[in-house]
């Protein structure tokens, strides 16, 4: 007799082969039988549901929020059974007691992650990036996670303020660092980040430690991987310079022996220069060298709205004016005689050209639908494209889309993957086997940036809905957000539905399958804000065998567990 059997589903099983009905046998957390199996002391009818293994996300950013936070939502909505974090040279180890609240400042400038939050959230009980890790070890949680030595916390902590202005490292600041690392990934990191584009800065505006490191630090840091013989070397670059410093992800490599993986994304000021990017990334593989592409699942898009941090009005002195209001003396005051004439009359500041780009940028403006966002819309759904036929202003139309419901409508802006207005270029990213499935950044942006329900995105869209393009394999589309997720951070234990390795699994009521619109809410500590997006359709979601989620609600059991460097291809508990 089984713990636990999902009976007669439709089986994806994570390696790319077709889906077949088969049943799923559990014991002791463990996957023991596929196909016909016994009896079970609880079996899950799947009869008409697709079984898919845990999906595995490793570009989150819950550093602070896995402190203080059991259930690791929004990932824990969507199927996600393990998350990785610690990305793009962000995080709070190692730290110094007389760091905390710069580090807190560097995470709410780059991941516009409330600042009050986290200093209410963190108890920091760690010095030392092992520390940190038992800390996070000692809370339960729903679902697995790992975490990466970040490249901005390290270097604060070995060079102080010279490591946080970007200052040149010494060789024996970089022998330290690398000894930090090596013992990071000894204790159990599944890698070390680091930051290089100038989208990433502190609250106080300066730009990220690590930014303008130098090849040597870099290359003294990936020494450590290579001595103790695991990890990944992720990278968040500057998007237009991907090409340029392909020669120094080469040697990173090289010098390792370990994955580099680097973001790819298309930007609007040189659209084509993926192709480049792809390109030289393929050849570095052909090469034999292991390199790798995080490809976003969609547009990494802005939500815009009146209590989030980016909209039309957010540079206009009224706007600026109602910004630090609360959530309702702002609507008091947006709804008052007068105040859309006065708003629409102003002229904006200018307070920098990535500002003016997404306050103005109209034609890349969407009005979110009250039944959720179409994430590739035409360019007639544009703000632009209405005013025009409408023969409003675009700033008419725009406050007017905001207004809605009682001031709580929304925007949807692309920032990124969108400059043709449309995903083909996505789809030719996501069809390379160079490429991984990533930035979804769950738990980070929390007042701009919706993308953790990305894996969901990714089911729905892909394989299912898209009307403007090629659709992708289902078998395939799992198979990017598990087994080889998984196993580019050496997790062999997870990511596929066999015998032997860790019973992490979905059963979904694909056809139902939907994303809700994004909300706001304010639940994090201190009452900070952010954007939430549920899913509707996930039946099931085991970890480790006991389920964590059933009929889209949490459950409350917490089989979650800290990873500790890689896995084997099969685990026993």
């Amino acid at each position: 007799m089984h713990d636990l059997v999902i009976r007669g589903g439709t089986l994806i099983d994570g390696t790319g082969s077709p889906a077949r009905t088969a049943d799923v046998a559990i014991d002791d957390g463990i996957i023991t039988a596929v196909g016909k199996v016994g009896r079970g002391h609880r079996e899950v009818q799947a009869d008409g549901l697709m079984v898919t293994p845990g999906f595995v996300d490793f570009h989150t950013h819950y550093d602070g929020q896995a402190t203080w936070d059991s259930d690791l939502t929004p990932s824990s909505w969507h199927g996600v059974t393990t998350v990785g974090m610690g990305n793009c040279g962000i995080g709070f180890a190692p730290a110094a007691p007389d760091r905390h609240d710069w580090l807190i400042g560097l995470m709410e400038g780059v991941e516009d992650i409330p600042g009050a939050a986290l200093a209410e959230g963190i108890q920091w009980d760690w010095t030392s990036f092992p520390e940190y890790l038992d800390a996070l070890e000692r809370r339960p949680h729903a679902i697995d996670f790992g975490t990466q030595v970040p490249h901005g916390a390290l270097r604060a902590f070995v060079m102080g303020e010279r490591g946080a202005a970007n200052e040149d490292a010494t060789v024996e600041d970089i022998d330290e660092m690398r000894r930090l690392v090596a013992d990071g990934l000894r204790a159990g990191a599944l890698g070390f980040s680091t930051s290089r584009t100038s989208l990433h800065r502190a609250i106080d505006g300066r730009l990220m430690p690590g930014t303008f490191a130098a090849e040597i630090e870099l290359m003294g840091i990936s020494r450590a991987l290579a001595e103790v013989g695991h990890g990944v070397y992720q990278v968040a670059p500057e998007h237009a310079n991907v090409p340029g410093e392909m020669e120094l992800y080469r040697a990173l490599a090289q010098e390792s022996g370990r994955p580099v993986m680097f973001n790819l994304s298309q930007f609007d000021q040189q659209p084509t220069l993926w192709k480049k990017g792809l390109e030289m990334l393929e050849s570095a593989r052909a090469d034999g060298l292991p390199l790798c592409a995080q490809v976003a699942g969609r547009g990494i898009g802005i939500i815009m709205g009146w209590d989030l941090t980016a909209h039309p009005f957010a540079t206009h002195p009224s706007g600026v004016r109602v910004r630090p209001m609360t959530p309702t003396a702002r609507k008091e005051a947006l709804r008052a005689p007068g105040f859309r004439e006065q708003l629409l009359s102003e002229d904006p500041f200018h307070l920098g050209d990535f500002e003016t780009f997404v306050t103005r940028s109209f034609h890349k403006m969407y009005v979110v639908d009250p039944k959720g966002v179409n994430y590739e819309p035409s360019a007639e759904e544009s703000v632009a494209a209405i005013a025009q036929r409408t023969g409003r202003r675009p700033e008419e139309v725009a406050f007017d889309a905001l207004a809605a419901d009682d001031f709580t409508g929304l925007l949807y802006f692309p920032l990124f993957n969108y400059s043709d207005g449309n995903f083909d270029a996505l789809h030719t990213l996501h069809s390379s086997s160079a490429t991984r499935f990533g930035l979804s950044d769950a738990g980070a942006h929390c007042g701009a940036i919706c993308d953790g329900g990305m894996v969901t995105f990714m089911l729905t869209h892909w394989t299912r809905d898209r009307q403007r393009g090629p659709k992708l394999p289902l078998e395939y589309i799992v198979k990017r957000q598990t087994r080889d997720t998984a196993h580019t951070y050496g997790l062999l234990d997870r990511g596929v539905v066999a015998p032997g390795l860790k019973a992490d699994l979905n059963v979904i009521d694909y056809s139902a399958l939907r994303l809700e619109r994004p909300k706001v809410r304010y639940d994090l500590p201190a009452g900070g804000r952010r954007l939430v997006q549920r899913a509707k359709g996930y039946k099931m979601t085991l970890c480790s065998g006991v389920p964590i989620l059933e009929d889209d609600t949490l459950t409350g059991q917490y089989p979650g567990r800290l990873i500790r460097g890689p896995q084997g291809s099969a685990i026993r508990r």
